[in-house]
């Protein structure tokens, strides 16, 4: 578990109504950041059918939720292990609500789902993002990750990134 003056983090379930209304506010950023508008119920619907966060659970994932020291749900960061080698996590939905910006909770949530990459025996974690996502590049290369070509199949984002996971 991570702990910072304003928040924690720890792993809490991918599953519930908070964290799909969490999911949709993130979904629909992504829309309006990358596709110029808003998502329509379709097309948020579809996105989660072609990559649900349900396997963002344990034994092979981890769903991190930040929150405030009153409970506010602030950010989250999953990840889930590929069956590739080396062991690879993939890092998925990392999304800090605007009441959880500008104070190092995108930093805290990247360290975090990186130390529960390698308690998962990771030896690698990958990310995709998006040109329009300025933040998340610049947040993933200066925690030193590299830019590489598409992963696993993976085709929508415009970015791809790895980064080799040592002792911590």
């Amino acid at each position: 578990m991570a702990c910072m003056t304003t928040w924690t983090i720890k792993p809490e379930p991918v599953i519930g109504p908070a964290v799909d209304e969490v999911m949709r506010q993130y979904f629909m950023e992504m829309g309006r950041r990358v596709l110029g508008r808003t998502a329509t119920d379709e097309e948020l619907q579809a996105v989660l059918a072609r990559d649900p966060h349900q396997d963002l659970s344990p034994p092979s994932g981890e769903f991190l939720v930040a929150r405030s020291q009153e409970g506010e749900f602030l950010g989250c960061a999953g990840l889930r292990l590929f069956g590739s080698t080396p062991k690879t996590a993939e890092l998925k939905r990392m999304y800090v609500r605007p009441a959880g910006r500008g104070a190092g909770l995108g930093r805290g949530l990247l360290l975090a789902v990186e130390e529960a990459a390698r308690r998962l025996g990771a030896a690698r974690i990958v990310c995709e993002t998006n040109t329009q996502l300025t933040e998340a590049r610049s947040l993933y290369t200066r925690h030193g990750y590299a830019e590489i070509t598409p992963y696993e199949g993976h085709g929508k984002a415009d970015h791809w990134f790895t980064k080799a996971l040592g002792r911590g």
